[in-house]
């Protein structure tokens, strides 16, 4: 029988406020889990947890925490666990850098992403890694993008620093899966978040085409037609995060209506 039941488990969901980040932290509850909502605004963290689903009698938790800064992260989630040193299942996920060429970024973007990413998301690998160690379960999950795959045009800095978390996810799956601690990566496509129409209304500036005609071209080289939504997305990741998926380890999985051309 497919066991999706996440009672009993403790989430911590990063840029849970909006977007895939908040569909991950609903579906997670309504799978039973206790999720831990990280973002950097309490007001906003304040206003969403109340969006969970608490049927199983668990108890959330909000903590802010800004990627820009991996030692103030450090020290939020220290303090966090120090109170509720429950952890079995860690959702890395942070907005995207700006869009550009590669060749125009300035060195400092880059070093940025990488920090907001692969820095903060190590530190909070590190963070929970004994907690999971501890429970003999542990998921760990990478919101990253499928420019792993396929470099996508005019996201430079985002292609390389994608590239670095996903080559750093698998290394740590092989490093893990030991303890029964999985490492995956989730690759959204064209999801409907702010971070698209902002990518699409940059485009639609760039070729002076309207943003619907920006729209329906991205469609038009999508096999399905549409764009996905951050429940369809967040269902992926609530399968990975449950006891159904615990032979899934060390894989990039797509998730977006079949628009990646390679296997």
């Amino acid at each position: 029988m497919m066991d999706l039941n996440l009672k009993g488990k403790t989430a911590v969901v990063c840029g849970s406020t909006q977007g895939m980040g908040l569909a991950i932290a609903q579906q997670l509850a309504q799978q039973g889990a206790a999720v831990v909502m990280v973002a950097r605004n309490q007001e906003k963290l304040t206003e969403v947890v109340k969006t969970l689903s608490t049927e199983d009698q668990q108890n959330h938790h909000t903590l802010v925490a800004d990627f820009s800064d991996p030692a103030q992260v450090k020290s939020a989630i220290e303090a966090h666990l120090a109170k509720h040193p429950e952890a079995n299942i860690l959702i890395n996920n942070t907005g995207g850098p700006p869009p550009g060429l590669a060749k125009d970024a300035d060195p400092a973007a880059f070093q940025l992403a990488f920090n907001q990413h692969l820095i903060c998301n190590q530190v909070l690998a590190q963070a929970l890694g004994p907690a999971m160690q501890q429970a003999k379960y542990g998921r760990i999950i990478n919101v990253i993008s499928t420019s792993v795959k396929q470099p996508l045009p005019n996201l430079g800095v985002s292609n390389t620093i994608r590239g670095a978390v996903a080559n750093w996810a698998k290394t740590l799956a092989n490093e893990l899966g030991q303890y029964n601690i999985t490492v995956n990566n989730v690759l959204p496509g064209a999801t409907e978040t702010g971070r698209l129409s902002s990518i699409f209304e940059n485009k639609a500036k760039k070729t002076g085409l309207t943003v619907d005609q920006v729209i329906e071209n991205e469609k038009a080289i999508i096999p399905m037609r549409r764009f996905g939504t951050p429940q369809e997305f967040a269902n992926v990741v609530g399968f990975l995060s449950s006891p159904a998926g615990a032979y899934i380890n060390g894989v990039n999985i797509p998730v977006d209506g079949g628009r990646t051309a390679c296997l």
